[in-house]
């Protein structure tokens, strides 16, 4: 009678775990279901891309966004490329479109055919006219403003947390490979800095600049540049920073130390665009997104 105790014990438990493990990957495999199965569209709610254009300070934004299915309003990310915005991240706006986000993405003025001038400045002030633009179109657009974010990517990254300081209704903000322009504007090396102006004249898709042109305003106004100091203006959000390397450790860690919300950084061994850790970039976004 013992033995068929036992017998039973052992099999329930190991009935208990069976059941456990196929509810774990059945938990595991959905929510990963982003990555390898299509969008089933919502009746008369379509996914979809809608082409649109945004008003910033006189000049008209080209822009887009990747709208979710269904009808209900949707969070929304902000996707900020670099400089001059080769790398666009458009696969990892796909996945978060298919996790059940609005993804917008828009051209800074002055870049790949915007109206206006591009300036860092510019930048950061056309963010704030794509979070007026999310507001204003809410409804055609099924945006739930309560829940927007934003990822920015190298320049990107620096105009996002400048951005995120100002506008509190981005609550949460993954920074990629952040560039640090102030860094940049002041390096002691010459042949470095004659290097990158030389490099930035070149940039044929942004209108009417120069390298020079460019890090003028940096070294007239540093204070309004360095990320050093931004860290208690960011404590509210949650943040995430991933870079390739430890060259941004210092000031990240210091807006880490000021943050009050949620914050991660990590160091990926891989290059500036994140070439061999798409996949993992993707997974770690729409986790955090969702959370």
């Amino acid at each position: 009678m013992k033995q068929l105790y036992l017998r039973i014990v052992t099999s329930a438990v190991l009935l208990t775990a069976c059941l456990w493990q196929t509810a774990a990957h059945a938990q595991a495999a959905k929510t990963t279901e982003y990555l390898t199965t299509d969008l089933q569209n919502a009746a008369g709610a379509p996914a979809a891309c809608e082409e649109l254009t945004i008003p910033s300070h006189g000049s008209r934004l080209a822009a887009f966004m990747y709208t979710a299915t269904g009808s209900k309003p949707h969070p929304t990310l902000l996707l900020l490329h670099g400089f001059p915005g080769n790398e666009r991240n458009l696969d990892l706006a796909q996945a978060v479109r298919r996790a059940g986000w609005n993804v917008l993405y828009f051209d800074y003025r002055g870049s790949w055919g915007s109206e206006g001038d591009f300036t860092f400045a510019n930048c950061v002030e056309d963010v704030a006219s794509a979070v007026a633009f999310c507001k204003q179109q809410a409804k055609a657009l099924r945006i739930d403003t309560t829940r927007l974010a934003l990822f920015g990517h190298s320049m990107g990254g620096w105009v996002g947390l400048q951005a995120v300081a100002q506008l509190p209704i981005l609550k949460k903000a993954v920074i990629l490979s952040p560039w640090d322009i102030y860094a940049t504007a002041t390096n002691p090396d010459k042949a470095a800095l004659a290097h990158f102006e030389q490099y930035a004249d070149g940039l044929f898709m942004l209108h009417n600049t120069s390298g020079q042109a460019m890090l003028a305003p940096v070294l007239a106004t540093p204070a309004a540049y360095q990320l050093a100091a931004i860290g208690p203006m960011l404590s509210a959000q949650q943040l995430v920073f991933l870079d390739e390397n430890r060259r941004n450790e210092a000031w990240v860690k210091a807006i880490g130390a000021a943050n009050k919300a949620g914050f991660r950084y990590e160091v990926w061994a891989t290059d500036h665009p994140f070439s061999n850790k798409r996949v993992a970039l993707t997974k770690t976004v729409i986790e955090f997104l969702n959370k």
